[in-house]
């Protein structure tokens, strides 16, 4: 009698996740990444993604949907049929450029502002949500007070190592080939969100509306 090898059976679907709570996304095409246990990359819809299981069995959810027409856009479905939200084409402030974010009927819920460079360091963002004081994104981490410092340095290991993750990936359907630059985004002395890049994100902050997140990395750091 031969034996041959037992196949793996298959895995199953990746679902959606619910968008709001968001703590950790990162922004690809990637579901199934290359593991010690998984030989095959398993791409699907450009769309805002939760890293979600352990090392060996690692997903990329789904939360929202990259919008495939020329203006920056998130739907609920990768049909397009349940806008999310959308970000408004740049306008110039004051040698700042502005980008508007709206909801799904058309109201602004926030501002993604791109402040220009001052030599020798490079642009800044800062991020304006009704209610709230300014998010700032600091080029390096400042200093703060220590518990909001050891969380925010903690976020942002928890990021790298998604960011990381999703680097090994480059070759096969991954979408960052280099490491990107990390900023701290502070408001009120408080950390509110880390960023690697515009492609990897970790929230801090609860009342951060995370399509303002979102929108950041539609926008991109650039």
């Amino acid at each position: 009698m031969v034996f041959g090898r037992k196949k793996r059976a298959a895995e199953p679907p990746v679902e959606p996740v619910g968008w709001k709570n968001v703590h950790t996304f990162v922004v690809g095409t990637v579901e199934r990444p290359l593991t010690l246990k998984r030989k095959t990359v398993v791409s699907g819809p450009r769309a805002i993604r939760v890293p979600q299981d352990a090392e060996e069995l690692r997903v990329f959810a789904p939360c929202a949907y990259v919008g495939s027409g020329p203006a920056l856009s998130l739907y609920e479905d990768p049909e397009e049929q349940r806008l999310l939200c959308s970000v408004d084409a740049p306008h110039e402030i004051d040698g700042e450029r502005h980008h508007t974010v709206r909801d799904t009927d058309g109201n602004a819920i926030g501002t993604i502002r791109r402040i220009p460079p001052r030599r020798p360091f490079r642009h800044t963002w800062r991020i304006d949500q009704p209610g709230h004081p300014e998010i700032v994104g600091r080029n390096e981490l400042v200093s703060g007070d220590s518990k909001a410092e050891v969380v925010g340095r903690t976020a942002l290991k928890v990021a790298m190592a998604f960011a990381d993750s999703a680097m090994s990936m480059g070759a096969e359907g991954g979408d960052t080939p280099t490491r990107p630059r990390t900023l701290e985004w502070r408001s009120a002395e408080k950390t509110v969100m880390i960023s690697l890049g515009s492609a990897e994100v970790t929230v801090q902050a609860s009342w951060l509306d995370r399509r303002l997140a979102f929108a950041f990395a539609l926008v991109g750091d650039r």
